[in-house]
């Protein structure tokens, strides 16, 4: 015999809910976008100052990507609920986690690059290896043609060590992101796709943010062309373009400005 809850839920989904923080009520009215005096743009809520989660005070580098932020504050309805506000939350880490020190942001960058997608080939199928070469292939000469990063391959997922010179170019590569912002978006986009490569064609405008998104997802969409794609798989796929875009967003902005 099975136990149900009394309104015939699923009891440890309903006690798994129950962990789940309540979200805070939307506490404001007016969301409006203000410049300050060091050319930085902060969101403004009922004309006081958003703050992240470690109570720094909000401010964006940019007039638009500010602008982005406040519409994401004025979408709210009932309730702040972070999981649809992705660039709020880029902010929020530029801001907390990358500005007090970016250096081990930076070093897990260039340990990306040791184990970077783009360098992991298929052997079979050979439908799938011949979608590898013709999405990540053009990739690794443009990152060689534009910071000397020669990366080695290896077939199948048996670890190939990179040069050291490989590893400081891609390093090199990683630290023209000189602001928080940049670096905070730069570092989201690599963990999401899986390549430091795909992240810096983006940030240095060599792919969009479509293209990338596709290299990044080669094999799974080779999957997904032969047995198909269920609904959960494609709303958490969908949730994480959402942040990789506006990481994208946010790295650009934080080079600008």
């Amino acid at each position: 015999m099975s136990f149900r809850a009394p309104d015939g839920g699923d009891p440890i989904r309903l006690s798994q809910q129950a962990m789940k923080p309540a979200l805070p009520r939307r506490f404001y009215r007016d969301v409006t976008v203000q410049a300050e005096d060091d050319g930085s743009f902060s969101v403004r809520l009922d004309g006081r100052q958003a703050r992240t989660s470690a109570k720094r005070l909000l401010t964006l580098p940019t007039q638009e990507l500010a602008e982005a932020v406040a519409d994401e504050w004025r979408a709210q309805v009932e309730l702040i609920n972070p999981a649809n506000m992705p660039l709020t939350r880029m902010a929020f880490a530029a801001h907390d986690a990358v500005a007090p020190d970016p250096e081990p942001v930076l070093a897990e960058l260039i340990r990306y690059a040791g184990t970077d997608l783009l360098c992991y080939r298929a052997t079979e199928p050979e439908s799938l290896a011949l979608r590898q070469t013709q999405a990540w292939d053009p990739l690794l000469a443009w990152m060689d043609e534009r910071y000397g990063a020669r990366f080695m391959l290896a077939e199948g997922v048996m670890h190939v060590a990179q040069p050291p010179e490989t590893l400081a170019a891609a390093g090199a590569a990683a630290r023209a992101s000189t602001g928080p912002f940049s670096i905070a978006g730069l570092h989201v986009m690599t963990a999401l796709a899986g390549s430091l490569v795909i992240a810096l064609a983006v940030r240095d405008g060599r792919l969009g943010v479509a293209e990338a998104w596709a290299a990044a997802h080669v094999d799974e969409d080779h999957q997904i062309a032969r047995w198909g794609e269920d609904a959960e798989a494609k709303a958490r796929r969908d949730r994480r373009f959402a942040d990789f875009a506006a990481a994208a967003q946010a790295c650009k902005a934080g080079l600008t400005a």
